[in-house]
């Protein structure tokens, strides 16, 4: 028996979302392609480096673009649950190639150190501009719906550290023409790289553990397991798991063992009020629980299945 509190946003503020990765989607190929093009022209490889980041940001932007219509289809017969981890696995899969990219880049900046070249800057200076501006405007689009969802999250970190790098190339570019400092461009490209690194792994981290069906890390088990078992008409509670579906849904399933043999009606009273229990204080929104008298099976809390 289950029970659940809604908790999905509305359409129209998912079609927003929608429109805002478009237009992310559209800025994005156009700061690459003249990122492309300009560090070919300069020889500069951060600047080549950040359009290859700029490259992954497209990528990584279409599949959460593609991830965010599917949340939209329904269940079935054939997917009970329909797409609704699509976003999680849309989050690990850019989390992944961010971190993958940045290993790239740090190949190419040791090689490039050890054989510095000369680059012109200038077009390093206006190129990286562009894409300060351009990124920018997509981190702002993204901001807030970043603070709530992890697919947005994922595509705004590559936005976010996409712009930061591109302040770092605009820094090189301008040490560089001033200064001839050519070096400071396979600095910056590692820089850059384990930035990604550093942002990418705990974005890894997070999906990993959604979708290895993980007890999210701010419920505490044991004290669910106390609060539930402090009920009159309890006696066990047993065979407990906790997962996170997506961004939205927390759910518990647990067997219960009874003190007495009781009604369909008493068991609903019961349910109604755990239910209202870790919703509340845990915001645990879907449960279902499996009602048990004198059943003859293992009684710990985690049962290996």
């Amino acid at each position: 028996m289950s029970h659940h509190h809604g908790h999905n946003h509305s359409h129209d503020h998912s079609d927003l979302k929608g429109r805002n990765l478009v237009i992310s989607i559209l800025l994005n190929i156009l700061i690459t392609a003249a990122q492309v093009v300009g560090g070919l022209i300069s020889g500069s490889l951060a600047l080549l480096s950040d359009a290859l980041h700029n490259f992954s940001d497209v990528i990584s932007l279409i599949i959460s673009y593609i991830a965010n219509k599917l949340t939209k289809k329904r269940a079935s017969f054939q997917k009970t649950f329909g797409y609704k981890r699509a976003e999680i696995l849309a989050a690990f899969i850019n989390a992944s190639a961010l971190i993958v990219v940045a290993v790239l880049l740090i190949i190419e900046a040791i090689e490039r150190f050890q054989n510095p070249q000369i680059i012109e800057s200038n077009l390093v200076i206006w190129l990286s501009i562009v894409a300060i501006l351009g990124n920018g405007f997509s981190v702002l689009l993204l901001k807030k719906d970043s603070e709530a969802n992890m697919n947005m999250k994922s595509a705004y970190l590559h936005l976010f550290t996409d712009m930061m790098a591109s302040v770092a190339v605009l820094l090189g570019g301008l040490l560089m023409k001033y200064y001839q400092l050519f070096w400071v461009d396979s600095i910056l490209t590692f820089a850059i790289a384990i930035y990604l690194i550093w942002m990418g792994f705990d974005l890894l981290k997070d999906s990993t553990k959604v979708l290895m069906l993980f007890t999210p890390d701010a419920i505490p088990v044991n004290k669910i397991v106390k609060e539930i078992n402090a009920f009159d008409s309890i006696k066990n509670v047993h065979h407990v798991h906790i997962w996170q579906l997506n961004e939205d849904e927390i759910h518990l399933e647990a067997h219960i063992d009874f003190n007495e043999d009781i009604t369909l009606s008493q068991f609903n009273e019961v349910l109604h009020d755990i239910e209202d229990l870790v919703f509340s204080k845990y915001d645990i929104n879907h449960v279902n629980i499996q009602p048990e008298y004198g059943k003859d099976d293992a009684k710990d809390v985690i049962v290996q299945d």
